[in-house]
């Protein structure tokens, strides 16, 4: 499989395969692709279908194979931002927010990943229920805004406001903390709690969550009849 990153705030990945290569996807991400490319929609078994459901994924997904000669597929974005080719192998797995995940080649496993501490699930946003990137090949990933990454050292933290982390690698622990003081948490306007990420491990974060975006734009959107 080789592929091109494409456009601007609202980026594609055009993916060029060979005859039988596979990519998988999750959504409705295809834009594009050539007449010999072939969809099967499949659920992956029972249980992975409820895990799914129970974290509001779509309990399918879509399985392009290019039949009968080389073909060509493009994914694209939902969302202004980044697209981001990660290579996944053994050792090299990747944790992500449960809406990042774009496509990939067939070699790559998508599962549900849960977050063992509660308190992270209830208060820390996208904490309790992500995504786990494992097997190997080539995954595209989507990033809100923009992608600022961050090698952390064992023991070094970093804190992060709720929705701004994209992802980061299996080593890395991740927590909340209380925002100090009851007048920081009702007046300062970051809410009541942060992310607090703790290495070692390598760390990305996104500019432009669009939780964030969402927020800004409600007082905007009319309601009720008028």
């Amino acid at each position: 499989m080789r592929y091109e990153i494409k456009g601007g705030n609202f980026p594609v990945v055009v993916c060029d395969l060979e005859s039988g290569e596979k990519m998988i996807t999750e959504k409705g991400s295809m834009v594009w692709m050539s007449p010999n490319m072939q969809m099967e929609t499949h659920g992956g078994g029972l249980g992975r279908m409820f895990s799914k459901a129970f974290s509001g994924e779509s309990m399918f997904q879509n399985t392009y194979t290019a039949k009968g000669g080389p073909g060509m597929i493009a994914f694209g974005s939902s969302f202004p931002g980044q697209i981001k080719a990660i290579t996944i192998a053994p050792g090299q797995e990747m944790i992500l927010q449960k809406s990042a995940f774009l496509a990939a080649e067939s070699g790559v496993t998508l599962s549900i990943h849960f977050n063992k501490k509660l308190g992270t699930g209830f208060f820390g946003g996208e904490g309790f229920i992500m995504q786990r990137l494992s097997g190997r090949g080539t995954a595209f990933v989507e990033i809100d805004g923009e992608l600022v990454e961050y090698e952390l050292k064992a023991g070094q933290q970093i804190v992060v406001d709720t929705g701004n982390v994209a992802g980061f690698t299996p080593e890395v622990q991740m927590d909340i903390r209380q925002v100090p003081g009851v007048k920081n948490m009702l007046l300062g306007g970051e809410g009541l709690f942060n992310t607090v990420l703790t290495g070692p491990g390598r760390v990305w974060l996104q500019t432009m969550p669009i939780c964030n975006v969402a927020a800004s734009i409600r007082p905007f959107i009319p309601t009720g009849n008028g």
